[in-house]
């Protein structure tokens, strides 16, 4: 079973910017996020606050989107691709205090228009994908990626142009 938004006009659902058509597959953990017209998401996917996905993107099972991510439109994500906005993550202080919001920086990361992103790939924090490029399935992409180029291995390197 799915739900799908058909309405005319943008709604809010648990917090969440949903366009036109917007179809949200079952056991999807999505709050504070925007997802824009004719958009799907796969089931098991996780999109946290601030996170932004453009018009006509497919977010397929398992991918973890978390905040600071900003997909454009005609984005496909593949199964189980993950991201992260974090280069240092640390659970506590150098005092040994939990660490909270407040003791890091979010690091954005963005997936221009027409992009591609094969499964299983992990798109460290502070990466931005280029327009119509292509990430293979299982790469690690450690830095930027040229517009209209293909990038695969861990870490991820530049394999040809499109």
């Amino acid at each position: 079973m799915e739900t799908i938004t058909t309405n005319n006009e943008r709604q809010s659902l648990n917090n969440v910017q949903v366009g036109n058509n917007v179809r949200i597959f079952n056991f999807v953990n999505a709050y504070g996020c925007s997802i824009d017209d004719n958009s799907k998401v796969g089931a098991f996917v996780e999109i946290q606050k601030g996170a932004t996905i453009g018009k006509n993107c497919k977010i397929s099972s398992h991918t973890f989107i978390c905040e600071g991510v900003h997909l454009e439109d005609n984005v496909f994500v593949g199964h189980g691709v993950m991201f992260t906005n974090d280069l240092f993550p640390r659970a506590t202080n150098p005092d040994g205090s939990p660490q909270t919001e407040a003791d890091w920086k979010v690091i954005e990361t963005h997936v221009r228009k027409g992009a591609s992103i094969g499964s299983n790939a992990t798109i460290l924090a502070g990466i931005t994908i280029g327009e119509n490029s292509l990430v293979g399935a299982g790469a690690v992409v450690t830095k930027d990626v040229a517009p209209n180029s293909i990038v695969a291995g861990s870490p991820a390197k530049f394999i040809k142009n499109i």
